[in-house]
């Protein structure tokens, strides 16, 4: 072989090398992209007097999809999150979680205007996920498919607001918006925008105080509890007739004076009524009361991991927390 013929042997195998590499190279890069583990279900929430009782049924929505998890929030709230809650990042053996490793919230600061119209409190709230969330999402190159108004992210938050302003509800939920890189096939850049705030309770003035569900996604199928009750379902009248505290709960729940029910009869008939509603789904069920004290009454079946030991040190004592054992 002369040297010329060498050489353009060597050249092509040299460019059939670089092709392969050149083509496989997206394939390897749309592998190792960061991947959303989402959770879904519904929560249902009633402010009793003196605490709230939510439950959370799982709804699988993939084949890696996680259960709906509570984490607390600051000293007087806790978080339930659906939606893209833990985040498989290829160079890391663990998922990450936002339901740990919570921000500290101090007192916000009187002169800072929101710009969200939410108040400073769940302002504050609302941007540290938004702080967590976003270098996750950056990440995301591929089209996301969701619905029109369907967020990405979404915390359902529970608790009492400062200055003894009472029992409240929201929903705080993260939208993205994508648009396509044009030199580069297939390549989405994605935006994290800030959070929306949705107060669920108190409702409106001379609105009823009832029964909440809230469901992730929105058109999860199935019949909310309190559809249950006013409709007279058989089950759910045979519990009812089975105790007078029981009965006396529904009916203040069908008046709409939820919140004047006994906070322990409220728990008997939810901790009852949650196997009718949810069937063979997995439920948690827990109470947190107006002195920011938090328990479980089902606690989730996964073992929920150690908070951090600086963070218990820091964490006030009268800071609601996971830990405690369910009630008997």
């Amino acid at each position: 072989m002369c040297y010329s013929s060498a050489v353009k042997a060597v050249l092509a195998f040299a460019l059939g090398i670089w092709a392969v590499l050149a083509v496989s190279a997206p394939i390897r890069a749309q592998e190792d992209e960061i991947v959303a583990n989402l959770a879904g279900g519904r929560t249902i929430i009633q402010v009793a007097n003196d605490a709230i009782l939510f439950a959370a049924i799982d709804h699988p929505l993939e084949a890696k999809s996680v259960p709906p998890r509570v984490a607390a929030i600051g000293n007087r709230h806790i978080g339930i999150f659906y939606g893209a809650s833990e985040w498989q990042v290829p160079a890391q053996p663990q998922p990450i979680r936002l339901d740990l490793d919570i921000p500290r919230f101090a007192t916000p600061d009187p002169r800072y205007q929101s710009d969200t119209g939410a108040e400073q409190d769940l302002e504050q709230i609302g941007i540290a996920f938004l702080e967590k969330l976003r270098p996750l999402v950056n990440q995301l190159h591929h089209k996301i498919e969701l619905k029109p108004d369907e967020p990405l992210f979404q915390i359902i938050l529970i608790g009492y607001a400062p200055q003894d302003y009472g029992p409240e509800v929201w929903l705080i939920d993260y939208d993205v918006e994508q648009e396509a890189i044009p030199t580069q096939k297939d390549f989405w850049q994605t935006h994290l925008l800030r959070p929306r705030f949705t107060q669920l309770y108190p409702p409106e003035k001379h609105q009823p105080k009832t029964l909440m569900e809230v469901r992730f996604p929105a058109d999860l199928p199935g019949i909310p509890l309190l559809g249950l009750i006013q409709q007279g379902d058989p089950a759910i009248a045979r519990l009812r007739s089975s105790d007078a505290h029981l009965s006396k709960v529904v009916e203040q729940i069908q008046r709409g004076e939820a919140q004047k029910a006994d906070p322990a009869a409220s728990t008997e008939f939810l901790r009852d009524a949650l196997p009718l509603v949810a069937g063979d789904s997995q439920f948690i069920m827990g109470e947190m009361s107006e002195r920011g004290g938090f328990e479980w009454i089902v606690p989730p079946t996964e073992p929920h991991p150690k908070e951090q030991t600086a963070q218990d040190k820091n964490r006030p004592p009268d800071a609601p927390t996971l830990m405690r054992k369910p009630k008997p």
